[in-house]
């Protein structure tokens, strides 16, 4: 995850309009191959709870990584099932190949595979067997995690990699994931048109504002930001990232206002077949807070994400949340 300062338009506004003009007509452009997988989707978003997920074992240091072993990804899941049935992840590869079948064997509603690397053809011929293979647990393949906002990437190429993609995959959703203010001009509305559902990275926590304002403003923010950009897309948005860390608290952070941040979050915006959060994340990695950034300077922050450590036990965010009622196979 990647820091980045917001534009003005999506900080507080008014409740209702969030204090933005009307949008031009809504991006409606999706495979139609892909509306059955975009249904199973649409009722994970409705009726499941999903949460980003990165191995406990995966690490990286110096740009060198230490692949996730099977056995741990296991742990991890059957930490998580009692209160998450969906899942989103950033690799392939690296020993997420491993994810599918584990997620399959503990009844996992959905999955949607994250592809760090779409230039990369080893971990794209991973996702494309993962969607192949387990075709009612992945509901989406996501190429890229901040590409456009770290420029890593350009929309051109972008949009090649998600051609690309679909040709091999016609009937799995594509989508990929950037900072919410990417989507904001007119000129992406060509990506847009892409994207058969949009992931987006809302961070209350680079605000201005965060510190000292109350966790409902926070809340309505996110919410404020998706109101926004369904005046330009049509699709299912999915906030994949939104939270609080737990630390340093002399930052302001601390596991009592991730517990509080997520509460508020949960009256404002209400999870329904077109709109829905992530929790993010689903554990700390301590070693994030060495890991590359566009932002210099340290940034112990990124350790402590999680709703568990990194040993797997519950914080207070995930401790509130009521074990799950829903179905527990996809539907």
């Amino acid at each position: 995850m990647i820091r980045f300062i917001a534009l003005a338009l999506a900080t507080l506004g008014a409740a209702a309009d969030c204090g933005l003009t009307a949008a031009a007509q809504a991006v409606c452009n999706h495979g139609p191959a892909a509306a059955p997988v975009l249904a199973r989707l649409r009722a994970a978003l409705a009726h499941g709870r999903f949460v980003a997920y990165q191995p406990t074992s995966l690490q990286v240091t110096n740009g060198r990584v230490t692949p996730a072993d099977a056995a741990s990804i296991r742990a991890d899941l059957a930490t998580l099932r009692p209160r998450f049935d969906s899942l989103i992840t950033y690799d392939a590869v690296h020993g997420a190949e491993n994810i599918p079948s584990i997620a399959a064997s503990l009844k996992f509603r959905a999955l949607i595979i994250g592809v760090w690397n779409p230039l990369d053809e080893a971990e794209l011929n991973a996702a494309t067997d993962a969607a192949r293979s387990y075709p009612r647990l992945v509901v989406g393949v996501s190429l890229g995690n901040e590409l456009l906002f770290s420029r890593r990437s350009d929309p051109e190429a972008l949009g090649v990699a998600i051609a690309r993609l679909r040709a091999r995959l016609p009937h799995t959703p594509l989508s990929t994931t950037e900072p919410f203010h990417i989507y904001y001009p007119e000129s992406a509305a060509a990506l847009l048109g892409e994207l058969d559902f949009l992931l987006i990275n809302v961070h209350p926590i680079f605000q201005p504002w965060f510190r000292d304002a109350p966790d409902s403003t926070a809340a309505q923010f996110v919410l404020n930001v998706v109101m926004k950009l369904a005046q330009s897309y049509c699709g299912p948005i999915l906030v994949r990232e939104t939270g609080v860390p737990t630390a340093p608290a002399s930052a302001g952070f601390t596991e009592a206002r991730q517990a509080s941040f997520y509460r508020q979050l949960r009256q404002h915006f209400p999870a329904n077949s077109d709109r829905a959060f992530a929790y993010f994340a689903a554990f700390d990695a301590p070693w994030r807070s060495e890991d590359a950034s566009p932002v210099p300077g340290p940034h112990p922050e990124e350790s402590h994400w999680g709703l568990y450590d990194a040993a797997r036990h519950a914080k207070p965010a995930a401790r509130q949340l009521p074990p799950l009622t829903s179905p527990p196979t996809p539907p």
